[in-house]
């Protein structure tokens, strides 16, 4: 037998003496037809029991890599085939066994061509603790948020649970958390819905993915704001729709650019993404005019909206929607945290059948327990306490953010001031280079994130994202004290 056994201590030997078997039967060391020698005198060779052989052989009997044939001995099965050995890189490597098994060359799947054009969007920015201030967006402050409140809203949803059967629930979501949402989207956002007309997500990602899904056939022309959000983007290409970026301007989504054979349009209208700017009312209507006339989706994300500093609040697209056409999207991942990974979507109605059938044959539902503990955070008035408190929080730190952009940093930037959301960007003087600040910046501890990565088409605007969800107060006049050092330094 043309293989080396080493047994190691004295665990699993059983296991042992299967896997290294196994593996030389694989890799082809062991080739179809080799004699094995006994049970009896293997174990003697090996220092083993008789019985752990025989059970390592019967193991690999039973899977079909041996067999036994009475009077004889036990032989590698025939028609196995070999697997490639491998060189440190992982690609195969020549052996002298190799031109035998020419015919059967190992071809490795391959993930789509077009997945590689795609912007990566675990590239977006992610906050590191690193840094001794990090101005990464989309980053929310969990010491705010009352975890008591939660322990004893999940303590709840665990009792439900355990007096239930082990069933799958609606791909719909939680009941409870459906009249949860239906009832504070009818008060804070002026959004009617009835809960059956609701539907929860794994966050706003799979809520857009979702309606893509029933809507987009290859080819088929979804417009999207440029500057916005790549991993929106890339989600509609990976289902082969051809991706139109429309520019946005002070009013929001030039609705006069959009393509008439765009079957979906995707918009930011409280506070577009990365920009800030709300779609004014005019724009809203125009777009909404435009989708009649067309039959065409509108998917609007209100991903932090609840957030409003100043002014009156604009009035949603789906609140104005009185034919059908606009898709609302939610997230608790800004007025929580991300990790809780629950959003939901009010679809038109003639959408929800099909969109029930696809959560169905893809992940079903959303976490239960997790779903039940919400709707008691909402139900219970939890919720709204931790939104009252954390509004207060983020304003303090956007205006903390802004007295330093007009300020100590005017000279090198200049804000474009939201009524919204829980970031702000800053575009960056020329002829400043918007990587080499990001990079002096980080060597002085302090994350920058590049506003040119969200532009796709349309000109590039050198800048930065300042998210102040995840700063608090001291950390932000420390990051940016530094932060005017730094752009000192590098126009001295």
């Amino acid at each position: 037998m043309d293989i080396h056994i080493t047994i190691e201590g004295r665990r699993d030997l059983t296991g042992q003496l299967y896997r290294q078997l196994r593996s030389g039967i694989l890799d082809g060391r062991l080739p179809a037809g080799e004699r094995l020698p006994s049970t009896r005198d293997l174990a003697t060779q090996l220092g083993v029991s008789r019985k752990t052989t025989l059970e390592a052989f019967e193991r690999l009997g039973a899977e079909g890599y041996l067999v036994s044939r009475p009077g004889d001995g036990t032989f590698v099965a025939e028609g196995l085939m070999r697997l490639p050995a491998k060189t440190e890189r992982g690609q195969s490597a020549p052996s002298t066994a190799d031109a035998s098994h020419a015919r059967h060359k190992t071809v490795l799947p391959r993930a789509l061509p077009v997945w590689g054009a795609f912007t990566d969007a675990r590239s977006l920015p992610r906050p590191t603790d690193a840094l001794d201030a990090d101005f990464a967006g989309g980053v929310t402050d969990k010491t705010q948020f009352p975890f008591d409140a939660w322990r004893r809203c999940v303590h709840h949803a665990l009792r439900i649970q355990a007096r239930g059967r082990g069933t799958y629930r609606e791909a719909a979501g939680d009941p409870d958390l459906r009249l949860a949402i239906a009832r504070y989207l009818a008060y804070s956002r002026a959004v009617a819905s009835d809960p059956d007309g609701v539907v929860v997500t794994q966050g706003a990602q799979q809520a857009i993915d979702l309606l893509a899904r029933v809507m987009i056939r290859p080819g088929d022309v979804v417009a999207v704001e440029d500057p916005g959000y790549p991993p929106v983007r890339s989600c509609f290409a990976a289902l082969g729709a051809r991706v139109a970026d429309i520019p946005v301007d002070a009013q929001g989504l030039v609705v006069a650019k959009l393509p008439d054979d765009a079957r979906i349009v995707y918009v930011t209208p409280s506070h577009q993404f990365p920009l800030g700017m709300p779609m004014s009312l005019e724009r809203r209507v125009e777009l909404l005019e435009w989708a009649r006339h067309r039959g065409a989706l509108i998917i609007e994300d209100d991903y932090d909206g609840e957030f409003r500093f100043e002014g009156r609040p604009m009035e949603p697209l789906k609140s104005l929607d009185r034919a059908g056409l606009v898709a609302y999207v939610g997230t608790f991942s800004k007025t929580i945290f991300p990790e809780l990974r629950i959003g939901y979507c009010v679809p038109p109605a003639t959408l929800v059948d099909a969109l029930l059938k696809v959560r169905f044959v893809t992940d079903h539902h959303s976490c239960a327990l997790t779903q039940s503990a919400l709707a008691q955070f909402m139900l219970g008035g939890d919720f709204a306490k931790h939104l009252r408190r954390i509004h207060k929080h983020y304003s303090a730190r956007r205006e903390r953010v802004l007295a330093h952009l007009h300020g100590g940093l005017s000279a090198w930037l200049d804000p474009i001031v939201p009524v919204a959301g829980i970031h702000l960007v800053a575009l960056l003087a020329p002829p400043l280079d918007e990587a080499r600040v990001i990079g002096a910046a980080r060597e002085a501890g302090v994350g920058l994130h590049g506003l040119s990565m969200f532009f796709n088409k349309a000109p590039a605007r050198n800048g930065f994202l300042f998210g102040y969800g995840g700063v608090d107060a001291d950390t932000i006049d420390r990051g940016l004290g530094r932060l005017a050092g730094v752009l000192r330094e590098l126009t001295v």
